[in-house]
């Protein structure tokens, strides 16, 4: 069963709402324009993973594109009414007993509701998120230097919007290719992300990721793993990776909220080291944290 929570200032716990009954304004900004943003967080059958992470990316987000959005304790109100409404079922193709949380915001139309719209949605995790083994991921080129974000922030690189045409056009033509996921890179031959994941890159005991400055979404699964592979003594941090950085590493992921850490066998058709040890080392610290 889904769950929706809308939202507003005459219901401070969050309003439950029909899932299947309309709630917004064909002429919101959000629904004709894509102008929007959101967050999707991950329960795992006892609670809801990583909120402070996701809230901080939320207002991040919130002030690259200049969107009102409700305070932390506001969201947290209508994420703990959502989850209490929220009944797992154990249908084929999803995840048993695990769901995804989104955290929904979508520009309004003026004067109508110029403060624009927010909501909580639980629906139940698809297993296809979470591929079962390693996968082969595609190299496609994003179109802009690593320069840009600096030169153009009205672009909005690194917000999470609900603008997801081009990221859904690369994985289509990633399918095509024989590969299952994408990392994009820059025109000047950086490595960026994935549609909707983090690259995570190991050499020896330190672990690796691209630096948000050249135009990526700063990941939350990604922040979270390294500061507890840190406390287990890994060193960590952020670099200008290249394609033959991951070519010649010692292991790379892709990592996100629900899909959590999938290991990458193949760099277009350049095999990729694995160590499954390592994989499982790393999974386990991920899984220990809040």
């Amino acid at each position: 069963m889904d769950v929706v929570v809308l939202i507003n200032p005459t219901h401070p716990e969050g309003q439950l709402v029909d899932a299947a009954s309309p709630h917004f304004s064909p002429l919101a900004q959000g629904i004709a324009r894509g102008d929007g943003i959101f967050e999707t967080m991950w329960y795992d059958g006892t609670r809801v993973k990583k909120v402070d992470e996701h809230l901080w990316r939320l207002r991040r987000s919130a002030g690259l594109t200049g969107m009102p959005v409700p305070d932390d304790d506001t969201w947290r109100r209508a994420v703990a009414t959502a989850m209490a409404h929220w009944r797992p079922e154990d249908a084929d193709g999803t995840l048993p007993g695990e769901a995804m949380v989104k955290l929904m915001v979508l520009r309004g139309y003026a004067p109508e509701n110029p403060d624009g719209y927010a909501w909580v949605t639980v629906t139940p995790a698809p297993a296809a998120v979470r591929p079962t083994g390693p996968i082969r991921v595609a190299l496609l080129e994003r179109a802009f230097d690593s320069g840009t974000m600096g030169r153009a922030p009205w672009l909005l690189l690194g917000a999470k919007t609900l603008s997801y045409a081009t990221n859904m056009a690369a994985l289509r033509e990633a399918n095509a290719r024989g590969a299952q996921d994408v990392l994009f890179t820059t025109s000047d031959g950086y490595v960026l992300e994935g549609p909707t994941s983090s690259v995570v890159v190991r050499q020896g005991r330190k672990l690796l990721t691209t630096d948000p400055d050249i135009g990526v979404l700063p990941g939350t699964t990604q922040r979270v793993l390294f500061r507890a592979a840190a406390e287990a003594g890994w060193e960590t941090g952020l670099a200008r990776l290249t394609p033959d950085d991951l070519r010649t590493s010692d292991g790379v992921w892709l990592t996100s909220s629900v899909r959590l850490m999938t290991p990458v066998a193949f760099l277009d058709d350049t095999p990729i080291a694995m160590d499954q040890a390592v994989t499982d080392e790393l999974l386990a610290l991920l899984l220990s944290t809040d």
